[in-house]
């Protein structure tokens, strides 16, 4: 069994070579995506990342099924998946030693929001946060500047901390059975 301390170096070398193909003349952004769809009478969620499905949907007081994470919860897991990758690339790239390492992740939603008389309310997750337990012999210096790379390069802590404009767009087609009811 591959110890973390052994894979934080097979990641050096990865990040390494990423680092090299970043760096290249020819390097470009590239394109990447999920798609989401609800399905049938249960509104499942269905969402596709590369050849991965992730399925998500509400609890039975508001007409699911709880067979998967809601969307706020989806947030808080996305959030801790990428500040332990981040984690782990910055203790890679800066030789850290990691016996084990965890992100727990906590956020609160109030019932209450953009409700009559709450409007004002946020409908997302509100005072997020999150602890990184690591188990490592590096020092206390060590681990604070982790921390602090961590904070400065976290995609998903960036898109939070520096929301970024989205566009949308949407394209309806209408249905032959929509067409016969008008």
């Amino acid at each position: 069994m591959t110890t973390l301390n052994e894979y934080l170096a097979q990641k050096r070398l990865a990040f390494e070579a990423i680092k090299a193909r970043a760096a290249a003349p020819d390097a470009a952004p590239r394109p990447f995506g999920a798609s989401v769809t609800a399905e049938g009478r249960s509104g499942v969620r269905r969402i596709r990342i590369r050849d991965f499905q992730v399925i998500s949907d509400s609890g039975p007081e508001f007409a699911g099924y709880d067979l998967g994470p809601s969307s706020p919860e989806l947030q808080l897991g996305v959030l801790g998946s990428c500040v332990t990758h981040i984690t782990l690339i910055q203790a890679a790239d800066r030789g850290v030693p990691l016996e084990s390492l965890t992100v727990d992740v906590t956020a609160e939603i109030d019932p209450r929001a953009g409700k009559a008389g709450f409007e004002h309310v946020p409908v997302s997750p509100q005072n997020i946060r999150y602890t990184i337990n690591i188990v490592s012999t590096a020092s206390a210096q060590d681990i604070a500047g982790l921390h602090e790379a961590v904070e400065r390069v976290c995609p998903i802590l960036n898109l939070l901390k520096h929301p970024q404009s989205i566009q949308s767009e949407v394209r309806l087609s209408t249905s032959d059975a929509a067409a016969e009811a008008a």
